[in-house]
């Protein structure tokens, strides 16, 4: 499985959004520190869920980054996210 798809698994399982976008940017980071040829390792994530109400941004993407977690240890590396309720 590639891993936008278990991101999109993951976030999905946590949060049940209303709305889940994960974009692989990584080509766009090419050359960069933390990048690999075979890509996969930076991600936008745009999602919108009733889970994120009442939260700060800040909290959000916590929660956002803690459900990634296995990922930033097998090769993610930088994640952009654009979070709503």
């Amino acid at each position: 499985m590639i891993r936008s798809e278990r991101i999109r698994d993951i976030l999905t399982e946590a949060f049940s959004p209303s709305a889940l976008e994960v974009i692989d940017d990584s080509h766009k980071h090419a050359g960069h520190a933390g990048a690999r040829p075979e890509g996969e390792t930076h991600y936008t994530i745009k999602i919108t869920s009733s889970e994120f109400k009442g939260q700060s941004r800040v909290t959000t993407q916590r929660s956002i980054l803690a459900a990634l977690k296995p990922e930033f240890e097998t090769g993610l590396h930088a994640l952009s996210i654009k979070a709503n309720s």
